[in-house]
């Protein structure tokens, strides 16, 4: 008994390590990338009917077209995307993730493909910066870099958290709070596609640079993402890709 116990302890152990993530090499050999997104994040990953559209993922099918892969795309929750790319569920994940220290210690990042910060929106024209938050309800998303920065803010009276960025902004629009913080150009979208909802953009409460998340250590892929994101933007096609969905190009300076 104690024999099979071991056998079967040892046996638990070994099914219990993770495989490790595919190196560049290994996706080339299947012809296929897998990439996760959330699909709800305007104008950068959303759905158009069901179909799955938006500056990264432009930006992800031109990357794969310079490796000389086709993708396969996973569009979930954005608290689970870096979870899943631990587990090995999908090779990369472009999802507007902001290169931070603590996400720097569970994953790797690429070069940035975009800068841009968390900018303040309301209806109220008056407040402008993250010193008119006080006193204020802030919605945010759950798991964003913005929701950690609002609760550094002095004097806020509420942050409420909303699983996806397009219920902060309803909440806003309903009047249940008095400011969003958001991407600043999924603000200029929100604001330039309904007039009628009255948001204006405020000051930004931070800046951040914004990358592709790998499995933490896999620098092959790493080295091939910043290679095809050289080349595309080099090459005229990232810049197109950003007028189509930005009308600038949002490459960081």
């Amino acid at each position: 008994m104690k024999t099979l116990s071991k056998i079967a302890v040892l046996t638990l152990a070994l099914a219990a390590v993770r495989a490790e993530a595919r190196t560049f090499d290994e996706i080339k050999q299947s012809g296929k990338i897998v990439v996760a997104t959330e699909g709800a994040f305007p104008p950068f990953n959303f759905f158009e009917g069901s179909k799955l559209t938006g500056f990264e993922v432009d930006v992800a099918e031109a990357l794969a077209k310079k490796m000389g892969l086709a993708i396969e795309w996973k569009s979930l929750s954005f608290d689970a995307l870096l979870s899943g790319l631990q587990q090995d569920r999908w090779d990369m994940v472009l999802a507007s993730f902001a290169i931070t220290p603590e996400r720097s210690k569970a994953v790797s990042f690429t070069a940035p493909h975009y800068c841009s910060g968390g900018v303040i929106v309301t209806k109220n024209p008056a407040i402008k910066t993250p010193a008119d938050l006080a006193g204020k309800a802030v919605a945010v998303q759950t798991g964003t870099t913005y929701l950690e920065s609002v609760k550094k803010l002095p004097g806020v009276k509420n942050v409420k958290n909303f699983p996806k960025d397009t219920d902060a902004r309803s909440a806003l629009v309903a009047g249940r709070v008095d400011a969003w913080v958001t991407d600043r150009f999924v603000a200029k979208e929100a604001i330039e596609a309904s007039p009628a909802d009255g948001l204006t953009m405020g000051g930004f409460v931070f800046v951040e640079k914004i990358a592709t998340a790998v499995k933490k250590g896999n620098t092959s892929l790493v080295a091939a993402v910043d290679k095809a994101l050289a080349e595309i933007m080099a090459d005229g096609t990232y810049e197109a890709i950003s007028k189509k969905y930005l009308k600038e190009d949002i490459r960081c300076r």
